[in-house]
């Protein structure tokens, strides 16, 4: 099977669990088996012999016997095998989340979300029925089905042979069906990853639709993307109701000739009654495994393609590979210096400009560094490459004199603190939300948390609350303004104890006054950590050490505040219109 290796793992480490597992199973089918013998015994002593109660109670107690035998060593052989089918999908699962989290930001662009969810849910859930149920009707196939046939050639050798002609094709049926049930299972899947994504895209911007009244446009995608799932799996599905009512079918027709010549066979005397019954008994304990071949077959192409879909997640070499780089950060107080970096997009079209070309500098560590320019220069891009969200084009990144591709991407990553444009937060409560980013082995937690708080502007806010640090904000905090995401955001940094920060707009959603405040916090941290922070409000940044002032990728200019408005250039004029729209600045001491 087609990614045989990714559940082989887990087959070898339960390999005991496994072969106990089929142990009980094979018993309970040859407990099965038993029962017809004792059945047979009982209608010989009541047609042929002269029948007592004592005979008759034997029998039955012998089938009851026999009965909570099999239930024991059936609920053994469940508690093995479709337990082990359970850890396996759950490892399968663990193993694609935890490589998706590898996956570097332009790997992540070439992938949707509801298309990861679907592989993660519906694929898994294929493969754990493929590895549990799978073996148990493979193995019901080979030894229930062989052992039945064993018993009806001792009865009687003509009338199995009779019995066994769908058999062939049974084999020819089962090989045609196969490749397109595996086809159009690939098919299914995918169908239903992209209702994953679509559902999951209208829902993450319900209020959007809401706002632009979009409803019936979004039904109607979903509508159209459900119909294309459901039209896939009816096609599956066409195969499927073809392919089982056939084998009953063929099942059918040999008790049809079972019927007529053993009954023919019985009334000549040439078997006892006994044997008929117990013939009758076996074809219909071989009714199983005939079905099972048809069901076995639909869980392995299922579980084939899911299978394959999963590998195909798996198989994607990360493009920043976390396990590569072996060298460590050895200070505390890292010094960046930056040699000719270029940038430009994966999606970018050939030929595009440049995010970023040619820029250097060298930032010492506990310097505020502030970063201007217009939507659009480059500002955003030069953050996400300091911690290796992208790799450069051209050029390096050092710290400390070592290429950050040299170190291991945990230590590095450990370097900084980011808050994105966007802030994102988790559903979980404020407090977990700024404690994420905590060293766990923080002593004074509750003092931390308040300090980042403070220094983010938030402790008011979070005082106001019923129940303060404990408030749940909601999925991507909808409980929350987008000012008070943004200053959650800011806190988790500042609770870190990361030496860098990088703040990306992180003033772009709050007030004049919160932003005096926010910025008052920032610029705290001078000379313990260093600080990048790109913002369109100048105001925030015209009192640090330096400012780079991008335009299309490239630094046109950097200084300070007094030296930048000397020039009279881009950052010069903005800050003059600013000034006058905002009625003074931030910062002001």
């Amino acid at each position: 099977m087609t990614g045989f290796p990714l559940i082989k793992p887990y087959l070898e480490k339960n390999s005991s669990r496994i072969i106990i597992g089929l142990l009980c199973l094979v018993t309970v089918d040859l407990l099965q088996l038993f029962i017809p013998r004792v059945v047979k015994n009982a209608v010989d002593t009541l047609t042929v012999l002269s029948p007592t109660i004592a005979q008759i109670t034997w029998d039955a107690a012998i089938i009851v016997f026999v009965a909570v035998f099999i239930g024991i060593f059936r609920y053994i052989w469940r508690h093995c095998l479709i337990g082990l089918s359970r850890q396996v999908e759950a490892g399968l699962r663990n193993q694609l989340f935890a490589h998706v989290q590898r996956l570097s930001a332009s790997d992540l662009s070439r992938l949707k979300t509801g298309d990861i969810m679907a592989r993660a849910t519906q694929d898994v859930t294929q493969v754990r029925m493929a590895v549990g149920m799978g073996m148990v009707a493979l193995t019901d196939t080979i030894i229930l089905g062989v052992s039945a046939i064993c018993f009806m050639l001792y009865i009687h050798k003509w009338l199995t042979i009779l019995a066994l002609i769908p058999m062939p094709l049974i084999a020819l049926t089962t090989r045609f069906f196969g490749r397109t049930m595996h086809r159009r299972s690939q098919e299914a899947q995918a169908a239903f990853s992209n209702l994953t994504e679509t559902v999951r895209e209208r829902l993450a911007g319900i209020r959007i639709v809401q706002a632009y009244q979009m409803e019936e446009a979004s039904a109607l995608r979903v509508s159209n993307d459900s119909k294309r799932y459901v039209d896939r799996q009816m096609a599956l599905v066409r195969v499927t109701r073809s392919f089982f009512p056939l084998m009953i079918l063929l099942f059918n027709i040999s008790m049809a000739v079972i019927l007529y010549f053993g009954g023919r066979q019985t009334i000549f005397k040439t078997i006892t009654t006994g044997d008929f019954v117990a013939f009758i008994s076996y074809l219909g304990l071989l009714a199983w495994p005939m079905m099972a071949i048809g069901w076995l077959t639909n869980l392995v192409q299922r579980g084939k393609a899911s299978l394959g879909r999963i590998m195909d997640i798996l198989e994607i070499t990360p493009g920043i590979d976390p396990m590569t780089g072996g060298a460590s950060v050895t200070s505390s107080t890292p010094d960046i210096r930056i040699h000719t970096l270029g940038f430009s997009y994966p999606s970018a079209e050939k030929n595009a400009a440049w995010a970023l070309h040619n820029v250097s500098g060298h930032f010492a560590f506990g310097r505020f560094i502030g970063i201007a320019g217009p939507p659009g220069s480059g500002k955003s891009t030069f953050l996400r490459l300091l911690p290796r969200i992208y790799d450069p084009v051209s050029g390096r990144i050092e710290i400390n004199g070592m290429d950050i591709r040299e170190l291991r991407l945990e230590e590095l990553r450990r370097l900084f603190a980011f808050v994105p444009q966007e802030p994102f937060l988790f559903s979980g409560t404020l407090r977990e939300n700024i404690l994420s980013a905590m060293d766990p082995d923080t002593g004074e937690v509750s003092q931390q948390l308040r300090d980042a708080a403070g220094k983010a502007h938030l402790l008011t806010t979070i005082e106001g609350f019923r129940l303060k640090f404990e408030t749940v904000v909601g999925e991507r905090g909808v409980m929350l303004s987008g000012g008070q995401k943004q200053r959650v955001a800011l806190a988790r940094a500042l609770a870190s104890p990361a030496p860098i920060l990088l703040l990306d707009d992180p003033v772009s959603q709050v007030d004049v006054e919160t932003g005096k405040g926010i910025i008052t916090g920032i610029r705290s941290f001078i000379g313990r950590k260093t600080i990048f922070m790109a913002s369109h409000r100048l105001s925030a940044i015209r009192h640090a050490d330096e400012i780079l002032v991008f335009d299309q990728g490239h630094i046109i200019t950097r200084g300070t505040h007094e030296q930048l408005m000397a020039e009279d250039g881009y950052y010069a004029r903005a800050a003059r219109i600013q000034s006058i729209e905002g009625n003074g600045e931030w910062g002001e001491k």
